[in-house]
């Protein structure tokens, strides 16, 4: 998808005449380009509309010449009994969108916030997306193209998905409550990590993990077991099992490792895993309590390929890219995908959300850390642009029994 210059902005009688502009157009060509009269009628339709709407043709007449104006439409002139004047969308090709893009956003223009199963099915007779995870890939994508034209929302109570709105202009929820999105209500800024500059940012993260790395260690060296996080433990036993794997097996390395318990772990579940970490107290920690196991200094954006071996197996930042801007996080991961070896995976592990949240004290440190959430769709989106397939993502909720109080991200993804 080649990005357009501008996002357009659609007022919501805009974004109900251009969607069944663009919903008639595949539907029903042989009433296509359309008249005031019949663009009138697909805007007030009682099926697959929310919400309802009672437009005369004069307020659709108006909003034709508006968006003709802006060159969102255009008019022909058809001979066929008396000489009408009717309308075509020419939004789709101003904007570039690729077929299946544009219709998820033809339902989200025309049906307000919507989850992707059920996306899924009210895009039938516009695409045939295969099943829910091609919705869902299309949506990772739509919200990471520049500038982006979809964003997921919270999720509301008794709701199972998150639901997903357009970036088109304002978009209602039930009830007349304006749903969140970058144009009405802009997201944290989580680029602000960077205020100061990288060089900065890097040096708070070294600082603040050295002054906390003995009291890190002693809370968290044990986390792995008895049970205490099984999603974890199953994943990472996944890891070592893949590692052993005779064909596509091979060594293992885990980028910002801290006090190196989670090395530990896949080495004690037979994997030959290395640690690597930025902050040099972290690594005298890991070699101080796992003293079997090989530990070094080193930046994940300088991963090199292992000693003896064509590439690592599998590569794993478990919550070591949460200090990160957004901007930074496609240089990090195609530094973590190019030592991987062919078949070989990246793990990645953070916190859900779209915020920073800031440490002031730390197990009872003072220090000054940044943590950045970031949202699923843009991880995933982020990984399949890196080039890797099979990718599978994992949220859970907190484990409050731990003191947790975020919902964790864990995707695995495999180098081609």
């Amino acid at each position: 998808m080649s990005q357009p210059a501008d996002l357009v902005d659609l007022t919501a009688e805009e974004q109900r005449v251009l969607g069944a502009l663009l919903e008639k157009e595949v539907t029903v060509p042989g009433s296509y380009p359309m008249s005031v009269n019949a663009v009138t009628t697909a805007c007030n339709q009682t099926s697959s509309r929310e919400p309802q709407t009672s437009y005369d043709e004069a307020d659709v007449h108006r909003v034709l010449r508006a968006l003709k104006e802006r060159d969102l439409v255009a008019v022909t002139w058809q001979d066929s009994g008396r000489r009408t004047l009717k309308y075509v969308q020419t939004i789709a090709a101003r904007q570039d969108w690729a077929p299946d893009e544009r219709a998820l956003l033809t339902v989200l223009l025309l049906r307000g916030a919507q989850a992707p199963g059920a996306l899924k099915t009210r895009t039938e007779r516009l695409h045939p997306f295969l099943d829910r995870s091609e919705v869902e890939a299309c949506l990772a994508r739509m919200a990471t193209a520049e500038p982006p034209l979809v964003i997921q929302q919270p999720k509301r109570p008794r709701e199972q998905d998150h639901r997903w709105i357009h970036l088109l202009g304002p978009v209602e929820q039930a009830g007349g409550a304006p749903a969140s999105s970058a144009r009405l209500d802009p997201a944290v800024d989580r680029e602000s990590v960077l205020a100061a500059g990288a060089e900065a940012r890097d040096a708070k993260v070294r600082t603040s993990y050295g002054a906390v790395a003995a009291s890190y260690a002693e809370a968290l060296s044990d986390e792995l077991l008895d049970d205490r996080q099984p999603f974890e433990t199953w994943l990472l036993g996944r890891v070592a099992a893949h590692a052993a794997h005779p064909v596509v097996g091979g060594p293992v390395v885990e980028v910002g490792c801290g006090p190196g318990h989670t090395t530990a772990y896949l080495a004690s579940a037979g994997a030959e895993a290395t640690g690597i970490d930025l902050t040099p107290e972290m690594v005298d920690q890991a070699r101080r309590r796992f003293p079997d196991g090989h530990y070094e200094v080193g930046d994940l954006r300088r991963l090199m390929r292992p000693v003896g071996a064509a590439g690592w197996a599998a590569v794993l930042a478990w919550y070591s890219l949460i200090h990160l801007a957004p901007s930074e996080l496609p240089e990090a991961v195609a530094s973590l995908v190019r030592p991987l070896a062919a078949g070989g995976w990246l793990v990645l592990g953070m916190h859900c959300g779209s915020t920073v949240r800031n440490n002031p004290t730390w197990f009872e440190h003072e220090i000054d850390l940044d943590f950045v959430f970031n949202e699923p769709a843009e991880v995933v989106a982020l990984v399949q642009g890196a080039g890797l397939v099979d990718v599978e993502w994992y949220r859970r909720g907190p484990i409050t029994a731990r003191g947790e109080t975020t919902e964790r991200l864990y995707v695995v993804a495999r180098k081609a």
